[in-house]
């Protein structure tokens, strides 16, 4: 038994920068970070049943031969991608469940991926894996999602992503300080609004008007590259106040590009933040629910999770990881 976690992602800046429709025309650039909560994948080759079975939030039984009635989308073209067809059983559990703007499916990806590779005693690089994340989740299944979360997932830690016209990744180490590390740990405080949503209804929607060069939405993302080179100046000179500044610019920008980014409730538990102490903050992912990110003056926690939490959120605890995808165990 092959035992893998993978993180979920934290976007800091620049985000959506990373969809086909944008980077292939403009480049992107952003800066992302993998946190302490994870997706955990175990794989197991049974010795007797002739059959690939699956547990997630349902069960799937198939011949062997039979890979493309499978039904999660996932696991069936991860299997045709390694040419894999010999008996398995993938079963998957998570922190976060999904619907909830952390990247969960990119972190299945990649986690799956990580554990197929190495039951094959196959070695690939931290790149080939997101590479191969991307390749699995965008070209062969067709979701209308960029390159972020697969590399977060992989990579970990909190990084700066750039994206040229061919979508070749250049993923650098941001240099912070410990302190300023710790600082920013301190002062986001996450919070669930107990909506759960398909992104990729909104992500379509994004990349559909960027293709087409609708000149609001671009001009929103050109903004939302400059925040996120915007963002890596203030995290690397420790800056907590500013990037939490620039996070309120970037969730004005990011309302621009859809009406389904957020909602009159949305709103209404945002500017409670901003009442109570939060410098800005954004819905996580494409939007419209899931998790609601907000950054805190300092000082401001307590106040800041009280008023939120009368509001009726939860409030969610975590870390940066800086491990990435992990095998943690092989039996």
């Amino acid at each position: 038994m092959i035992i893998v976690r993978a993180p979920f992602r934290l976007p800091l800046g620049g985000g959506g920068t990373d969809l086909p429709a944008y980077y292939q025309k403009h480049e992107g650039f952003l800066i992302t970070a993998a946190i302490n909560k994870y997706m955990f994948l175990n794989i197991n080759e049974p010795a007797i049943v002739n059959k690939i079975k699956l547990n997630y939030t349902k069960v799937e039984i198939v011949e062997i031969n039979e890979i493309d009635s499978i039904k999660h989308e996932i696991v069936r073209e991860s299997l045709k991608y390694l040419k894999i067809k010999r008996p398995l059983e993938i079963g998957s559990m998570a922190d976060l469940s999904a619907g909830t703007g952390m990247g969960s499916s990119s972190s299945y990806t990649v986690a799956l991926l990580r554990g197929l590779n190495t039951m094959l005693r196959r070695y690939i690089s931290l790149q080939e894996l997101a590479e191969d994340a991307c390749k699995v989740e965008i070209d062969l299944i067709g979701k209308p999602i960029g390159k972020q979360d697969q590399y977060a997932a992989t990579f970990g830690g909190i990084i700066q992503l750039e994206i040229n016209n061919l979508g070749n990744v250049t993923v650098t180490n941001l240099k912070m300080e410990h302190e300023a590390i710790y600082e920013l740990e301190n002062r986001l405080m996450m919070f669930y609004t107990n909506i759960e949503r398909d992104a990729n209804h909104i992500l379509g929607e994004q990349s559909d008007k960027a293709r087409r060069n609708e000149k609001d939405v671009v001009e929103s993302m050109h903004a939302i590259k400059e925040i996120g080179h915007a963002v890596k100046d203030a995290l690397i000179h420790g800056d907590i106040d500013r990037f939490g500044a620039l996070l309120n610019e970037h969730w004005l920008e990011k309302k621009r590009i859809s009406n389904k980014m957020s909602s009159s409730q949305i709103d209404h538990w945002y500017e409670t933040g901003i009442k109570h102490g939060a410098l800005g903050g954004k819905i996580m992912g494409a939007g419209g629910g899931g998790f609601l990110l907000l950054c805190a003056k300092n000082g401001a926690r307590k106040k800041l999770r009280k008023a939120m939490e009368d509001e009726g959120l939860r409030y969610m605890d975590f870390r940066f990881d800086f491990e990435g995808v992990k095998v943690l165990a092989e039996l």
